[in-house]
């Protein structure tokens, strides 16, 4: 009886060495090959490449921006954030600078699409997101873009808005009218579909929009067309827009801007 027991304990003690020998050998399976993202904020993509080698980890360029604060080729922020933990091989996406912008944007608006992409890629940018509006004439022909010509920009990109020859109910860029006559930038939106609400610039808010579609060339109705200059919009340029929507513009009156300029000068 005596030597029963004492197989029966040796075999729980097995038993408990093999359990506690797969618990140890799952936490390595599972842990044992973590490491802590380094941070690469400032490196060359180069020691940036070494440092990740080194970890263990991947190094994926997602994104270049223009800055004035970083070189050209230093990485600017990185996901994953510098510390955290994660797998072996894991990929940690940087945003690498262009060093501060020097490059114009062209204004390539009633180009053909092939020469608009080539007249971008000469001035090192790149061509961003196609959109398709109806519109009379040749198909594909550039009929707005985004950023402005000669526009500041954060990233090197260029969307375009093309002609189509058949209507289509897809989204498109959201053009700039800032800068332009309020009859101008109202005749130009109501073509491209978009219904007009035209406010005044100085401290007044959007007002409510009405159902009824403005005439091309005219402003909404019950607000009548003063001549003035738009000076904000909402949507602002560059987002997705839909024919339908409405397009408020902040219009600043040539009384205003008088007024406005006559107060500056009495300070």
């Amino acid at each position: 009886m005596k030597r029963f027991f004492r197989v029966l304990l040796l075999g729980l003690e097995m038993v408990a060495v093999m359990l506690l020998s797969a618990a140890i050998t799952l936490r390595i399976a599972l842990h044992g090959h973590e490491v802590k993202v380094p941070d690469f904020a400032g490196m060359s993509v180069a020691e940036a490449s070494h440092a990740a080698l080194r970890t263990g980890v991947g190094l994926h360029i997602e994104n270049r921006f223009y800055s004035t604060t970083e070189p050209v080729g230093r990485v600017l922020s990185q996901t994953p954030a510098a510390g955290t933990t994660v797998r072996h091989g894991w990929q940690v996406r940087v945003t690498v600078s262009l060093g501060p912008q020097q490059v114009t944007i062209p204004d390539v608006v009633g180009q053909p699409v092939q020469e608009a992409s080539m007249n971008l890629r000469k001035t090192r940018l790149e061509l961003g997101t196609l959109a398709h509006l109806g519109a009379p004439g040749d198909p594909d022909m550039t009929l707005a873009q985004t950023p402005q010509p000669n526009a500041g920009v954060d990233q090197p990109v260029v969307n375009l808005l093309l002609s189509s020859t058949a209507r289509t109910s897809e989204g498109f860029v959201m053009p700039s009218f800032v800068g332009m006559k309020d009859a101008a930038a109202s005749k130009w939106a109501a073509g491209l579909g978009l219904k007009v609400v035209t406010i005044a610039a100085a401290g007044a808010r959007p007002q409510p929009a009405l159902s009824k579609q403005p005439a091309p060339g005219q402003a909404h109705p019950g607000v009548a067309s003063s001549g003035g200059v738009v000076t904000a919009q909402w949507p602002e340029s560059g987002f997705k827009a839909s024919p339908g929507e409405i397009v408020r513009l902040a219009v600043e009156t040539p009384a205003a801007a008088l007024s406005n300029s006559a107060s500056a000068a009495t300070e």
